[in-house]
């Protein structure tokens, strides 16, 4: 559990995590993923982390077609979700 303070009504910050719908395009695909900041915390959002993670997996620095992974601790998801449409078996 992460603690981050901040007050909603003060700029633009963290806004975008309170937006119920996050769209993304990656691996030729549109991924949607649903937010809910006020009931299920920072875990279900996402985070700009994942955003460059997935852009950089998408680059193909990393071979990731017939390749293993576990996942853990991913938030919604969405780094597996683009590991998986690159090839990757989960």
């Amino acid at each position: 559990m992460a603690l981050v303070p901040y007050e909603e009504t003060s700029g633009v910050g963290l806004q975008k995590f309170h937006k119920p719908l996050a769209t993304f395009s990656f691996a030729n695909h549109t991924i949607q993923i649903r937010q809910d900041w006020r009931q299920l915390g920072v875990a279900a959002v996402v985070w700009d982390a994942a955003v460059v993670l997935s852009t950089y997996l998408e680059m193909g620095a990393v071979e990731l077609r017939g390749r293993s992974a576990v996942e853990l601790g991913a938030g919604t998801g969405l780094v597996g979700i683009v590991a998986a449409l690159l090839g990757i078996t989960m």
